[in-house]
């Protein structure tokens, strides 16, 4: 009887454990710690905002404790009609890319796939015996290398310190170097396959010797493809299997299906007035048309290629936030999670007093107090105007969309982690 009774109240508890893992639905903003009144200040402003052209429109998505405090859109999905930016639209996520990629990569690590300080050469032979750029010349993109003192390793792709650059969006030597060999910045491709791109890369120089300096560039493009080496199954499939299908992300893709392409969010930039136009054509200082998400293709960037919603990311991040656990599913090992959000580049310059871990730009004690964000916070974001953050301290989970191709009011951001922070009243 006795025995009966504790099971019974381990499978309550477990049951129990399981469902406080998923994000709860929308609450009062004070069972989650927040001030109603001081959170109307953020309806506001982003209302302000989308007024004033700063953005056509914007989503917002608070999380604390594991509640919804605040998921909001404020704003228009297109200027000529007028229609209203639905709170389920579905961004081009770019950037954000990467911290997906790099749970990818985890979980391959728990499985005793890899090393975290293995060669990258050992996975993909053509980045042995790589070189490092010496001189450049602009005139016609001629140089001279020197070879690199060791050889990359992952450890080094995930805090971005390997030396590689970024095509398009990268500093000129690494634009011009990387466009001979037609790499991009993987969004829109379509006549390649990501295993020769990456091999091409291989052969190119890179823009400084591995570990010595942070250098944004095509790290986790070669981590996705490291999963799809390492897994034998493409990057997307290893997303939708893995990861999505267990979190219930219904709508993150690579590529949008037909059915849902009417819910992709229109891209803006700013003319020389300063005025809203719809963005067509030369993105990243390239030919990518801005409906990329709707092609079909098998290249998959583990750099840049998803497009999702606010709440299927807010999902993802709460994962994390559980310590790789979501609605009883377990995706990642909290010492995993843990190591992923510590910093990972040591004495390595990165962003101020900010550092680097395994996908995520991280704040420190010393950086703390610069930002409302706690100590531990990491973050990062997408080119097209997304940000996330997750602050474990405050168990929070919080969010901002829009959906721009640069813009001279990106203090927005700021502005809208400052009134989310200045909202918590617990």
């Amino acid at each position: 009887m006795k025995k009966n009774f504790l099971f019974a109240t381990i499978i309550i508890l477990q049951i129990q454990f399981a469902a406080a893992q998923k994000i709860m639905p929308l609450t009062t903003p004070e069972a989650a710690g927040f001030s109603t009144e001081r959170l109307q200040r953020l309806d506001r402003e982003m209302n302000d905002w989308a007024k004033k052209e700063w953005m056509q429109g914007g989503v917002a998505l608070i999380i604390r404790n594991g509640k919804i405090a605040y998921y909001k859109a404020a704003g228009v999905n297109d200027l000529d009609t007028k229609s209203a930016l639905q709170k389920d639209a579905i961004f081009r996520i770019a950037s954000q890319t990467k911290a997906i990629t790099s749970v990818a990569m985890m979980m391959l690590f728990e499985e005793g796939k890899f090393q975290l300080d293995d060669a990258v050469s050992k996975y993909i032979p053509a980045f042995k015996k790589q070189q490092v750029l010496d001189k450049f010349e602009a005139a016609d993109t001629t140089y001279t290398t020197v070879p690199a003192k060791g050889e990359i390793t992952i450890r080094q792709l995930f805090t971005h310190t390997s030396g590689l650059g970024y095509a398009q969006i990268g500093s000129k030597e690494a634009n011009a170097i990387y466009a001979k060999s037609k790499l991009t910045a993987g969004i829109g491709v379509q006549d390649d396959k990501l295993l020769d791109a990456m091999n091409r890369l291989a052969k190119l120089p890179l823009m400084h010797q591995p570990g010595e300096k942070w250098t944004y560039g095509l790290n986790s493009d070669l981590l996705g493809c490291l999963v799809e080496v390492i897994s034998g199954m493409s990057l997307n499939d290893f997303f939708r299997t893995k990861i999505f299908q267990p979190l219930g992300m219904n709508d993150t893709y690579f590529f949008i299906p037909q059915e849902k392409a009417n819910r992709l969010v229109n891209l803006y930039r700013e003319d020389s007035t300063g005025h809203l136009v719809k963005a067509e054509g030369n993105m990243l200082n390239g030919p990518t048309i801005s409906n990329y998400p709707l092609l079909n293709s098998t290249y998959y960037s583990g750099g840049a290629g998803l497009s999702s919603t606010i709440y299927d990311y807010g999902i993802f991040l709460q994962m994390l936030l559980n310590n790789g656990m979501y609605n009883g599913k377990r995706l990642l090992s909290r010492n995993s999670v843990r190591i992923m959000t510590m910093n990972q580049m040591g004495d390595v310059v990165f962003r101020g007093d900010d550092k680097f871990g395994l996908g995520f730009q991280i704040v420190t004690d010393k950086s703390s107090g610069r930002t409302p964000a706690q100590s531990g916070t990491y973050s990062w974001g997408g080119a097209f105007a997304t940000s996330y953050w997750v602050d474990p301290k405050e168990k929070m989970v919080l969010l901002f969309y829009r959906q721009l191709q640069g813009s001279t009011h990106g203090d927005v951001v700021e502005k809208f982690r400052a009134l989310v922070y200045g909202a918590i009243n617990d």
